[in-house]
């Protein structure tokens, strides 16, 4: 280490000692072979570490290893996460996507700070309000607590909700605006017609006749105007449900004697299983009840045209414990295009349709806690499943 230290320093005396004796006037063969010899005994003392320093660049640069690309990978797409991810601990709130800090940046939410506090604030998963720069907007909140190396830490994720809930709003009551003006417009337009009709017919001898077939039109239109408004409340107002513990075998058994033989006069089957006799579950008893002979209804006008219709209802626990009750038809299924569609409400694919069976069991579902979706099947027809 200390040659190495001294290599050019000595070196470079060696060079000087040539010079000198190279630039005296008495200068003679031995001086130049003298000074050719400090020349080379300098070279020979510098060019080790040259050579050693060459040797080196010509070295490749050792690749990265695997868990250094992976690390690198993982970073870039957590990055690019289509929602706003922060890491929590206690002394800091690290946004971990690009989205985060676009949000808190300047034309995401009007105060950082109020931000920071209500995602500290939250405990739990749920829906939040922010306050951005174009209006309030709801956000849905997914927060999971873990340990790192003994550390407490939380993973914090918002995703956005405003423009996924007005889409769905607004084809609600586009739809709701049509069957409303298609509904009322079909029954004031002919009593506005035959109330004007009696109203020319009292001044006429003999009419009396004509008068009561007037009157009993109008009558069968005011009947159908009632019902519709009656099934739109069926809609828009349901009592909150009772939860109690409820025996799925039994109130199979119940529902099968109930559907089963018109299925069989027409020349079908219904088929009622639960995947084991104790199999209970907390939910309304009466509005479950419901929900399920909706669905088996919608079921038995699916397969109105099949020649044996089959109706199948299985109760069933899943992997991660939730239970889960399928309704299950051999008919065409659902178009395809129309799965989100056929939850709307008074969306129907059926002319005499009211299209309000699947809203109605999406509400009282959601009442229960739980969630009603469409599963296309393996095989023909279409299936509902309901989650709790």
């Amino acid at each position: 280490m200390v040659f190495e230290k001294l290599r050019v320093p000595v070196g470079a005396l060696l060079s000087f000692a040539a010079g000198a004796i190279v630039a005296s006037a008495t200068t003679s063969l031995r001086s130049w072979i003298t000074a050719s010899l400090l020349v080379l005994a300098a070279l020979a003392v510098l060019w080790p570490p040259t050579r050693a320093r060459r040797s080196a660049s010509l070295i490749p640069d050792a690749p990265p290893s695997v868990d250094a690309r992976r690390s690198s990978r993982l970073q870039i797409q957590l990055e690019y996460l289509p929602v706003a991810a922060w890491l929590q601990t206690d002394k800091t709130l690290e946004p971990l996507t690009s989205r985060a800090r676009r949000l808190s940046a300047p034309g995401g939410v009007r105060n950082r700070e109020d931000l920071n506090q209500l995602l500290r604030a939250s405990e739990c998963d749920g829906s939040l309000s922010l306050d951005t720069e174009r209006g309030t907007e709801r956000w849905q909140l997914q927060r999971q607590a873990l340990a790192v190396e003994g550390e407490e830490q939380a993973l914090l994720a918002l995703t956005p909700l405003e423009q996924a809930l007005e889409s769905e709003s607004l084809q609600a009551w586009q739809q709701l605006l049509r069957v409303l003006t298609h509904e009322i417009m079909n029954s004031l337009t002919p009593i506005k017609s035959l109330s004007e009709s009696a109203g020319e017919l009292l001044s006429e001898p003999d009419s009396k006749g004509e008068l009561r077939t007037a009157l009993d039109a109008i009558a069968r239109r005011a009947d159908s105007l009632s019902s519709f408004v009656s099934n739109y409340r069926k809609v828009s107002q349901w009592p909150a449900p009772t939860l109690a513990p409820i025996d799925l075998s039994h109130l199979f058994r119940r529902l099968q004697q109930a559907v089963e033989s018109r299925w069989r006069g027409r020349g079908g089957e219904a088929h009622f299983e639960a995947s084991s006799p104790g199999l209970r579950l907390m939910a309304d008893e009466g509005q479950l009840e419901q929900v399920l002979l909706a669905l088996i209804h919608n079921a038995e006008q699916a397969t109105a045209d099949q020649p044996a219709p089959t109706l199948w209802v299985r109760a069933r626990q899943t992997r991660g414990g939730r239970l889960q009750i399928s309704v299950r038809d051999n008919g065409p299924g659902v178009a395809i295009g129309l799965e989100r569609q056929i939850f709307l409400p008074f969306f129907s694919t059926r002319d005499a349709g009211q299209g309000i069976g699947l809203t109605v069991v999406r509400q009282l579902m959601f009442g229960m806690g739980g969630r009603v979706r469409h599963v296309r099947p393996l095989e023909r027809g279409a299936m509902f499943v309901l989650s709790f």
